[in-house]
């Protein structure tokens, strides 16, 4: 029985190819024909050869790590970003390795930019500092952005996308809508007002102050938003609220049945990301669909471009869809 650990002179001979060719295709498969690829990738499994990547990274001086920057991971909808980021990045040899912004100090953030730390950055919060990123290692930015840092985006219309909402709830007859929103300051967030207010302008209607609630996008700041809703009084009340995120509608749906209101007789509900969990809800929330895996997916790939050497710094914008379920429908005679 054979106890040697194959080598790629092995792969070579099953495959009937140099060892150059193997190695070309393993570090760079577009260089060589699809058949030949077919080949050596037959002799792989056949020998049971495995890469060692650990010497690989140091031949080319590299770590072999990715490090995703995410804003608060207790948020659901960042699973599905990173599980298509994961995909891509393990088919290229990567691990992905994954750093809280919220709970990581900011010099550690700061650190990961430094070459030696991690290959490349894919960061998913637009509040990080541009200056600290810059020339350092290549950096992808997905679902926010960065003001002026010149890196491939990857992401969503979010004015449109809040548009799309609030269409949807004037179709139904709403006339009076209110509006949760993610925190002063973010980029989603001003980018989802001026969403909310330009499709209502474009109806002839206004976001009213008292109908505009600050939120952070939790279960919690939902709920918050429930409570004051409740104290107005019933013939003021918005009888329509979209929400900056899915957390919180899920938070304010849950905080009105609470007091014996029904959503939507007595308000409709619109939220925002399609999260797994909103679907299964009583009533299924209606929502604004995000292409989550696909970001995650064209994240990654934009980056190992850049790792290639590539330079373009194009946006890439994904469309999105309303997802009308049980949450809405037209305002109470």
């Amino acid at each position: 029985m054979r106890t040697n650990r194959p080598k790629i002179s092995d792969v070579a001979r099953v495959a009937g190819v140099s060892t150059a060719t193997v190695s070309r295709v393993l570090s760079n498969p577009d260089l060589v024909s699809s058949d030949t690829r077919e080949a050596v990738q037959e002799a792989i499994r056949a020998t049971g050869y495995r890469l060692n990547l650990a010497a690989r990274n140091l031949r080319h001086r590299r770590t072999g790590s990715i490090v995703a920057l995410v804003p608060n991971l207790a948020n659901p909808f960042f699973s599905e970003i990173l599980s298509g980021i994961a995909a891509v990045l393990g088919e290229a040899g990567y691990n992905l390795l994954v750093a809280d912004t919220c709970r990581t100090s900011a010099q550690a953030l700061i650190d990961y930019a430094e070459p030696g730390r991690a290959d490349g950055l894919i960061a998913l919060d637009g509040r990080l500092p541009a200056e600290e990123l810059k020339g350092k290692v290549p950096v992808v930015v997905a679902c926010e952005w960065i003001p002026g840092l010149a890196a491939p985006r990857v992401k969503i219309d979010n004015r449109a996308a809040a548009g799309l909402a609030i269409d949807h709830l004037v179709a139904l007859g709403h006339r009076r809508i209110g509006h949760v929103s993610g925190p002063r300051g973010n980029v989603l967030t001003e980018a989802r007002i001026a969403g909310t207010q330009d499709a209502l302008a474009a109806q002839g209607l206004l976001l009213a102050p008292a109908d505009l609630h600050i939120g952070d996008f939790s279960l919690s700041s939902g709920r918050e938003a429930a409570v004051t809703w409740l104290a107005q009084p019933a013939a003021t009340r918005p009888t329509a609220m979209f929400f900056a995120s899915d957390p919180m509608a899920c938070g304010f749906i849950g905080e009105v049945q609470r007091h014996g209101l029904k959503v939507p007789e007595d308000v409709s509900v619109v939220g925002f990301d399609d999260i797994e969990l909103v679907a299964h809800m009583s009533p299924p929330l209606t929502t604004i669909r995000q292409p989550r895996h696909d970001i995650g997916r064209l994240a990654a790939e934009r980056l190992l471009a850049r790792l290639k050497g590539e330079t373009a710094m194009d946006d890439t914008l994904l469309p999105v869809d309303l997802v009308v379920r049980g949450s809405t429908a037209a305002p109470a005679a």
